[in-house]
């Protein structure tokens, strides 16, 4: 996402907090807001589906320490500055953000890179192979040509699209469109190195390099565990007593179905193998946590029903345990 996109919009405000708002309180605050415009809740509400992306898009910024300090920094600078500083000797100052025109397909251009060629640890200590962890704008050696300044950046990505894996286009320096293909997998704070994309030599050197910071847009659904993906899906009391074959959302994909044994609890995980992220680390499953949905009203037959078998349900207390255990 563009700063000046950043300077445009009031994320604060897209929330309703204050500027001041603690972690907690946002996450809560988002996660009332997800719940409300969420398009299975609004059933195809073409406003409230815009709604939701634009609170999701707010979230993912202001919940992450060093995007919301970016973001607070710019709005108050007044103007959309860049995103990228070239840092180092020969780095003075900023310019457009090559991700001002962030976006999936493009124009065709023989220069494609491929990120996971360069792919980065997230501690960002080392990123991987080649000629990393060179100081940005340094020496190759004594008497060679200086190596142009290497240019820090941001982009977000869909929870999708980090998953899956897509070709999108970027916009460079010079103002030419180049493609990249991000393979499936990327992880949220991932740190990429784009070869030659970054400030060139001022006398005859290599190029610097672009180290691109990814951040993934949370999904209202799914959340990432390594390679695996985690999906809390609720069960009615007789579905989770008596047993039940029930449908699981998969990402981008149709539904499968699970049985849930009889006398499932809240909390037990059920595995699909194979349906977490596919990337060239390997497959990952999908994990359901099974979570019990307490009816919220009740009519007349159903609490008649319920009380008949409190009388003829089993008399263990389920807290007996826990008892005996808090007072060790």
């Amino acid at each position: 996402m563009a700063s000046q996109d950043w300077f445009d919009k009031d994320f604060y405000k897209v929330l309703g907090v204050a500027k001041d708002v603690s972690d907690a309180d946002l996450k809560k605050t988002y996660r009332k807001l997800a719940r409300q415009y969420h398009p299975d809740s609004t059933q195809g509400d073409p406003a409230a589906e815009a709604k939701f992306k634009e609170i999701s898009e707010a979230y993912a910024v202001l919940s992450d320490k060093e995007q919301r300090e970016e973001y607070d920094q710019i709005r108050a600078m007044g103007s959309g500055s860049a995103r990228f500083q070239a840092p180092g000797p020969g780095g003075a100052g900023g310019f457009e953000d090559v991700f001002s025109r962030f976006g999936r397909g493009g124009s065709p251009q023989a220069d494609f890179d491929d990120l996971f060629a360069m792919f980065g640890e997230q501690s960002g200590g080392r990123f991987g192979s080649g000629r990393f962890g060179q100081p940005t704008g340094g020496f190759r050696g004594f008497g060679g040509p200086q190596r142009g300044a290497d240019v820090t950046a941001r982009t977000t990505l869909d929870f999708q699209t980090a998953v899956k894996g897509e070709t999108i286009t970027l916009q460079g320096e010079d103002g030419k469109p180049f493609k990249v293909k991000i393979p499936a997998g990327v992880s949220d704070g991932q740190k990429i190195r784009l070869r030659g994309r970054g400030r060139p030599s001022p006398d005859g050197g290599e190029s610097g390099d672009i180290v691109v910071s990814v951040t993934v847009r949370p999904h209202p659904v799914f959340t990432r565990d390594g390679l695996n993906l985690r999906v809390t899906v609720p069960v009615t009391f007789t579905e989770a007593a008596l047993g039940a074959t029930i449908e699981v959302p998969t990402l981008g994909g149709d539904p499968v179905k699970l049985r849930v044994a009889p006398g499932t609890p809240s909390g037990r995980v059920l595995r699909v193998k194979g349906r977490g992220v596919q990337s060239s680390k390997g497959t990952g499953d999908l994990l359901a946590e099974v979570q019990v949905a307490v009816p919220a009203h009740l009519d007349d037959r159903a609490r008649e029903a319920l009380e008949r078998f409190h009388e003829l349900e089993p008399k263990e207390n389920p807290r007996a345990d826990l008892m005996s255990k808090a007072r060790e």
